[in-house]
């Protein structure tokens, strides 16, 4: 099975044409949604999820493209922090990957649609004293 490729250029010398795999502009618009303030992760399938779980990255995990005659519709699937605007970050992911794909490639991104899977809370991190784990020296500092 042949992988999809898209024509970046046409040249009409002899120096012969760009073509860009579907799955490096996946990657493209994966890292652009994941570099927005307010995404944790972006979304994998069930097959992606086991390929990281052996120690694999998967950069274009979360990310669907579709060639259309209009442009390039891409959905992504992220998590989001807790406690941000969905719609904030939501316009912040299309605009981010949109301008990046132009960069990059000159491709027109005609949509991009972001689907929220679910919010990811922060972990709550406390450190522990070892040598005063009942807060003993705060009780007999004051005694003393």
């Amino acid at each position: 099975m042949a992988e999809e490729t898209i024509v970046l250029t046409h040249s009409s010398e002899a120096s012969g044409e760009t073509l860009v795999s579907m799955r490096v502009l996946e990657i493209i618009a994966g890292l652009a949604a994941q570099e927005v303030e307010g995404v944790s992760r972006l979304s994998g399938s069930l097959s992606e999820r086991a390929q990281e779980a052996f120690g694999r990255r998967v950069h274009g995990k979360g990310v669907a493209l579709q060639q259309t005659a209009d442009g390039l519709t891409v959905d992504v699937y992220v998590y989001l922090n807790y406690g941000v605007s969905v719609p904030k970050v939501s316009h912040a992911i299309q605009q981010r990957v949109t301008s990046q794909v132009a960069a990059m490639t000159e491709l027109q991104v005609n949509l991009v649609n972001v689907h929220v899977q679910g919010v990811v809370s922060q972990k709550i991190t406390s450190s522990v004293d070892v040598n005063n784990l009942f807060g003993e020296e705060s009780d007999t500092e004051g005694t003393k």
